[in-house]
C-alpha cells in the first residue's frame, strides 16, 4: 500500500484509524524513506484520535473525519471545519478534526435521551444518535426484530453514543454496547482511548469494560507500544492519565483498572477494534 501510495502519488483516500496508524508505524513512512506529505485522508470506522492526527501532521498528512454506518450508505457527517477554526493553527484545530463533523445535506440528525427527548447543542448531554435521510436502510434482511429495533418512532437509531455542540458538530462519545457503567456513572472508552493514545510510547490502544463486583464494571486497557522491546510502564501510563483527572478531563474513577501491555490488538475484518472478542479473551 505505501509503495502504491509513493509510486501513483495519491493525493485523497479514506481508511479506518487502524489502517492510518499501521502506514504511520511502517518503516519507510517512520524513518522518512518515504514521503506522503500532501495526501489528504478522510478518517471513518472508528474515532480518530488526536495523537494519530498529530502523527499524521507531523509527516504531512492532512487528515479529517466523517462519520457514518453501513446501514446508512454510508455517510452522515463530514468535518468541514468553520473559516474561523480552519484559518487557525494545527494545535486549535486538531480537536475539531477529530470530531465527526456537521450532518451532510438532506441528513436530519439528533442526539436523544432514553425517551426519544433531543438534547440540547451543548457539547455536554449526551445520548443517542438517530438519524433521517433518503437513502437509509430500510430494514434488515429477514429479521424482524432488528428492523423494528432499527426503526423506532420513524427514525433510524445508530447505537452511537454522542452529543452535538452549538455549531452543530457531533462527536462520537461510544457505542452503546461499549459504554461502560462504572458505580452508576457512564465512561467513554473512547475517550480514555484518545488519552492514552497520547502517552509517549503507546502506539495503539483499546479499552473495555469487565465485570466488577462492587462498581458494576471497571474499564480495562490494552496497550501496544512502539517499542516491543521497551514497553513503557503501566504505572507510567497510569501517571500520564492522572493529570487529566486534576483538569477535570476524566473523573478519577474513570482511571482503568488494570493496564495491559501485549503485542497486538484483536480487529474485525475491516480493522476495527474487535471489542466482542477482546472481553471475551481478557
Amino acid at each position: 500500500m505505501i509503495k502504491l501510495l509513493a509510486e501513483e502519488k495519491v493525493d485523497f483516500s479514506h481508511c479506518v484509524p487502524t489502517l492510518l496508524g499501521m502506514v504511520l508505524n511502517a518503516e519507510p513512512v517512520a524513518s522518512g524513506q518515504v514521503d506522503l506529505s500532501g495526501w489528504k485522508l478522510l478518517i471513518g470506522g472508528s474515532a480518530l484520535t488526536q495523537a494519530l492526527a498529530r502523527r499524521a501532521h507531523e509527516l504531512g498528512i492532512d487528515t479529517r473525519s466523517a462519520y457514518g454506518m453501513s446501514e446508512t450508505c454510508p455517510l452522515l457527517t463530514a468535518d468541514i471545519l468553520p473559516r474561523d477554526i480552519d484559518e487557525a493553527d494545527f494545535e486549535t484545530q486538531l480537536p475539531w478534526r477529530c470530531k465527526a463533523g456537521l450532518p451532510i445535506p438532506l441528513v436530519r440528525l439528533q442526539v436523544v435521551d432514553e425517551d426519544g427527548t433531543p438534547l440540547p447543542q451543548d457539547g455536554e448531554s449526551v445520548g443517542e444518535v438517530r438519524v433521517r435521510a433518503p437513502w437509509l436502510t430500510q430494514s434488515y434482511y429477514k429479521e424482524t426484530t432488528r428492523s423494528e429495533e432499527l426503526w423506532r418512532d420513524g427514525w433510524l437509531h445508530t447505537g452511537d453514543v454522542a452529543s452535538l455542540d452549538e455549531r452543530g458538530f457531533l462527536q462520537i462519545r461510544d457505542r452503546i454496547k461499549d459504554v461502560i457503567k462504572s458505580g452508576g456513572e457512564w465512561v467513554s472508552s473512547l475517550a480514555l482511548e484518545d488519552l492514552i493514545a497520547q502517552c509517549p510510547g503507546v502506539a495503539e490502544v483499546a479499552v473495555i469494560g469487565v465485570p466488577d463486583s462492587k462498581w458494576g464494571e471497571r474499564p480495562v486497557a490494552l496497550v501496544v507500544p512502539h517499542d516491543l522491546n521497551a514497553p513503557p510502564e503501566a504505572e507510567s501510563v497510569m501517571a500520564f492519565l492522572r493529570q487529566f483527572v486534576e483538569q477535570g478531563q476524566i473523573t478519577r474513577w474513570a482511571l482503568p483498572a488494570q493496564i495491559h501491555m501485549v503485542d497486538e490488538i484483536p480487529k474485525t475484518s475491516v480493522g476495527k477494534l474487535d471489542k466482542k472478542r477482546i472481553r471475551q479473551e481478557i
